[in-house]
């Protein structure tokens, strides 16, 4: 039962980091990367812009956009007007991963705002919700939509997270991924993260131990990271290894938009007797 536990749940700690986004007086020195605060302004004609209102009446405004252009919009010609936090690279205004709390499957050091929900599909067959209690508690679980392993009930695990440091560069969180079914068979894996970088580069380290109700136990380490490639793309891996030299080294891409992301990866076990692989296919809303 502990290896059987703790080997399938090593495949959950995953951390990552974030760098809490801020609005800037300045425009950063070119080739920089700066968190910023800006304007979306979409129009009825699918027109979309970033910047800041300069201006505003009762039927129109005056909207200045990140790279400098001035142009005067009836309020009868807009879709939405929002704030919206990312981050400058190059002089370009990123949009940010709505998926910042998770690299491909575990728990980074980033923190789910009060009232956020995640909601996520593993592998098409573990669904899996979070929600943002406060600004650094996070409450969640689920279970398999398939299940039927031998002499065990459905499973069901929680996820609870407590965001323990939050600065400029650096996020450390500390958490459970507990698993039991209606025999109170199970265990889980404690985890600390410790993630440093922002939203466009990142890196993360991180430990915890697996444990089982019959006394199991294994240490486990990761190291992790991130980085964008295009606009809504980013190249990401996640690498663990345990006691024995076993361990799962990953790397994919998560493509995203404004709420939803989509991660494709390969995974290749460390420490088999034989080589192979197996895909990693999650999708993520979240609210």
């Amino acid at each position: 039962m502990a290896v059987r536990i703790i080997g399938s749940l090593a495949f959950v700690i995953v951390l990552s980091s974030a760098l809490p986004a801020r609005a800037v007086a300045q425009e950063p020195p070119a080739g920089a990367m700066q968190p910023i605060t800006l304007f979306e302004l979409v129009l009825k004609d699918g027109s979309r812009m970033f910047g800041n209102v300069e201006q505003e009446t009762a039927t129109e405004l005056v909207f200045k956009t990140h790279a400098g252009a001035t142009l005067t919009v009836r309020r009868d010609e807009i879709a939405s007007l929002k704030r919206i936090s990312g981050t400058i690279r190059d002089g370009e205004f990123l949009p940010p991963d709505p998926n910042m709390t998770r690299l491909f499957f575990a728990p980074t050091g980033r923190s789910l705002k009060q009232g956020q929900v995640y909601l996520g599909i593993y592998e098409f067959i573990a669904p899996f919700v979070q929600v943002g209690v406060t600004n650094r508690l996070s409450l969640g679980g689920g279970t398999p939509l398939i299940f039927g392993v031998e002499d065990w009930d459905r499973p069901f695990w929680i996820t609870p997270k407590l965001q323990v440091y939050d600065g400029r560069d650096t996020q450390v969180a500390v958490g459970v991924l507990h698993a039991f079914d209606s025999d109170n068979d199970g265990g889980g894996i404690a985890y600390t993260v410790v993630s440093h970088g922002n939203d466009v580069r990142s890196i993360t380290v991180g430990g915890g131990f697996a444990y089982a109700n019959d006394g199991g136990r294994a240490g486990l380490l990761m190291v992790g990271g991130e980085g964008r490639i295009a606009r809504r793309v980013k190249a990401i891996t996640e690498n663990y290894i345990w006691e024995g030299g076993h361990g799962i080294a990953s790397f994919g891409l998560r493509f995203f938009g404004e709420r939803l992301s989509a991660d494709l990866a390969l995974c290749i076990p460390i420490g088999a007797d034989d080589f192979f692989a197996f895909p990693m296919i999650n999708f993520v809303y979240v609210f």
